[in-house]
């Protein structure tokens, strides 16, 4: 009965294979899957970062003190000109949130890029050496994950200084450990397995091995973590912002943008809303994109 099934399933495979019609159909379902508008909205930032200079309709440091307070175009006294108003010092809203994207996007892929690369790279030392280098990795890597990351964030920039660099490297040095628990935990598994063993007996090196069979293996959840950091950066580097210890002004930050209004929250709404609600509208479609992308790389997910 189980030689039958297997053969029905494979005659059905091959009948779909070379049906083209049907082969549309799956490619569409799949598609259909999609999260399409958080990655709409994750894409819609990614433009607004590339091109900011383009796109802001004004100069997003320059103030103009003749128009402070200026309310939404579509509110009595607005101008189509300055569609989602002014802040307190007559600077265009929409044309910050633009720049401020460009601040967002580049701390966050900074981060996490470098923050995989050397949370990857001490796991897989760490998982696949064992001994006192795993202890040694493993402790600093504990450390890291017990620290209030928010206050030895705001201790470490008020040491170093205010900027876009240290903004980064702070993050960085706070970001990379729960990489490295993850991946030493994969590593663990998979130095076990009988395609390592194999590559041990046929004479790899060590780093022949994590690079070729165990870095592949890894490589997925990776991805899948490194997508669900970029909204947790995003929110760390904007609350940094918003207690004043982020990216210095005049240039735009979200975070900063939503400090700005707060002592205004009651007259000029506006001004803390639309930075607050980007924030929260990018935070959930990475994290809404991470989880869809964590199910699509999972063969048991895959196949249910």
């Amino acid at each position: 009965m189980e030689n039958r099934a297997t053969a029905s399933v494979e005659t059905t495979d091959v009948a779909l294979s070379a049906n083209p019609t049907a082969s549309f159909r799956r490619v569409m379902a799949n598609a259909r899957r999609l999260p399409l508008l958080p990655i709409i909205i994750l894409l819609l930032v990614a433009v607004a970062a590339v091109f900011a200079p383009v796109l802001a309709p004004h100069d997003p440091a320059r103030a103009n003190l003749s128009i402070p307070f200026l309310p939404v175009a579509w509110e009595k006294g607005g101008q189509a000109s300055y569609a989602l108003g002014t802040d307190n010092l007559g600077r265009d809203i929409l044309s910050r949130l633009i720049w401020g994207a460009r601040v967002s996007m580049l701390v966050a892929a900074t981060v996490v890029i470098s923050g995989a690369g050397i949370g990857t790279i001490l796991g897989l030392v760490s998982g696949y050496f064992g001994g006192r280098v795993d202890a040694l990795i493993m402790r600093a890597t504990d450390t890291m994950l017990a620290l209030p990351w928010l206050l030895i964030a705001i201790v470490i920039v008020a040491v170093i200084g205010a900027s876009l660099r240290n903004i980064i490297l702070v993050i960085i040095l706070l970001q990379w450990a729960g990489f490295t628990r993850l991946v030493r935990g994969e590593t663990l598994s998979l130095r076990s397995r009988d395609f390592v063993a194999l590559a041990k007996v046929a004479g790899g090196r060590p780093l022949r091995i994590l690079a070729k069979h165990i870095l592949p293996n890894v490589a997925n959840t990776i991805i899948v973590m490194a997508t669900l950091q970029v909204g947790q950066v995003i929110l760390f580097e904007a609350a940094l912002s918003f207690l004043g210890v982020g990216v210095p002004p005049p240039t735009a930050t979200w975070g900063a943008m939503v400090a700005d209004g707060r002592t205004y929250i009651a007259s000029a709404w506006w001004i803390s809303l639309f930075p607050g609600l980007v924030i929260t509208l990018v935070c959930l479609a990475a994290n809404i994109f991470g989880d869809w992308l964590r199910e699509a790389l999972d063969p048991k997910r895959r196949q249910v």
